[in-house]
């Protein structure tokens, strides 16, 4: 699954247990408008997101991460089957996600949200060192053949 679609599936449930939903609620049917190029469409997903959040509230309230992740799910689902349709849309999504669904966050709901790609190449006798978090190297100069 594309990890555009992974981390707006992850975004849009999170952001529905938010004060701000309604304004993401907003944007993203106005989003789904411009993508799906129809009005009833839109109009269905924005009834459809609006009957979910009741169950992200009450599942958060209680504690039912297995609920949450079942509408996490869901919506990565359907997300991906429009990009699917149209890979167009992926650039579009990102910029919903980072502009309108993320910063309804609080910060610990924003690291779930994000993706990180590493990537390198190292070629002799180079080295490379990559975390996603802190990282201590102690290697000292004189620990390193040559």
């Amino acid at each position: 699954m594309d990890p555009i679609v992974l981390a707006a599936g992850t975004a849009l449930v999170s952001a529905m247990a938010t004060d701000g939903w309604q304004q993401v609620r907003n944007a993203t049917v106005a989003w789904w408008r411009g993508a799906a190029r129809a009005d009833d469409d839109a109009e269905a997903v924005g009834a459809d997101l609006d009957a979910v959040r009741p169950q992200i509230v009450t599942a958060r309230q209680e504690g039912d991460e297995d609920t949450e992740q079942a509408l996490i799910g869901a919506w990565r689902l359907r997300l991906q089957q429009l990009v699917r349709d149209q890979p167009h849309l992926a650039a579009e999504l990102r910029r919903l996600v980072e502009e309108e669904l993320t910063p309804a966050l609080s910060a610990g709901e924003r690291s779930r949200v994000g993706s990180i790609v590493m990537k390198a190449r190292a070629s002799g006798n180079a080295r490379i060192y990559q975390a996603a978090g802190d990282q201590h190297i102690t290697e000292r100069a004189t620990d390193v053949e040559r």
